[in-house]
């Protein structure tokens, strides 16, 4: 199987770092032409009940997922023709984003930025529509805030594997199982993860099935009222 590679970028925001990233600025620029005019990003099938507007542009996402959920949320738009960027993922497996229909050569990877986390992810909202990202802590509200302005000034959307301070929503693991697999032995034939977003006091849910290429939808559920207590 042949893959694309990802861009990578050096973490360090050193003269070097900055011209990298002017270079890639000029380079999305004339192979995309535009920002996201709709004022939505697509997601797969399967999300549609949880995102039916696709991810808002200007707004930020919590996902208390695992990668490879993330990884799916990001196709949907790559595959618009989109880019799309990952920072903070050393593990981050090219060949699994691919899979998810993720287009490499539109993807760029930030594997570990180290204590310039914030000042990578800062440059790269102003110049990808979609950016994934997992912090090294807690961000401090006024960094949220500041990323928060450039997500709306330029329509980007910020997917934060972890809680971020006024997210536009929050994305949960409810349960998982596999299928397929005996004693050691045996093909994974189905990956069911059960998911819910809650949103503006409602909270919807689906079951997807990672296993299946491109994803699919297994149920879904209503939206409802969130329960009390909830976060955020």
């Amino acid at each position: 199987m042949s893959l694309s590679l990802p861009t990578l970028l050096p973490a360090a925001p050193a003269a070097s770092g900055a011209g990298t990233l002017q270079e890639l600025q000029e380079r999305i620029h004339v192979l995309q032409g535009r920002r996201n005019r709709e004022g939505s990003y697509p997601v797969l099938p399967c999300f549609a009940p949880l995102l039916p507007s696709g991810l808002r542009g200007g707004a930020a996402y919590s996902l208390e997922v695992p990668l490879s959920v993330a990884m799916a949320l990001l196709a949907g738009a790559s595959a618009e023709g989109q880019w799309c960027g990952a920072v903070g993922f050393p593990d981050f497996g090219t060949e699994a984003a691919a899979g998810f229909g993720i287009v490499l050569d539109r993807l760029v990877l930030v594997p570990d930025p180290g204590e310039h986390w914030f000042p990578v992810v800062a440059a790269l909202v102003d110049v990808l529509p979609l950016l994934l990202v997992q912090g090294p802590g807690r961000v401090a509200p006024g960094e949220a805030a500041m990323l928060g302005s450039r997500l709306r000034e330029r329509a980007g959307a910020l997917l934060v594997l972890g809680p971020w301070p006024q997210s536009e929503a929050v994305l949960r693991v409810r349960g998982t199982s596999w299928e397929g697999l005996g004693e050691g032995h045996g093909h994974l034939s189905r990956h069911r993860v059960e998911l819910e977003l809650t949103q503006r006091g409602l909270a919807r849910s689906a079951v997807v099935d990672l296993g299946a290429p491109g994803v699919v939808a297994l149920r879904t559920g209503a939206a409802r009222p969130q329960a009390a207590g909830g976060w955020p």
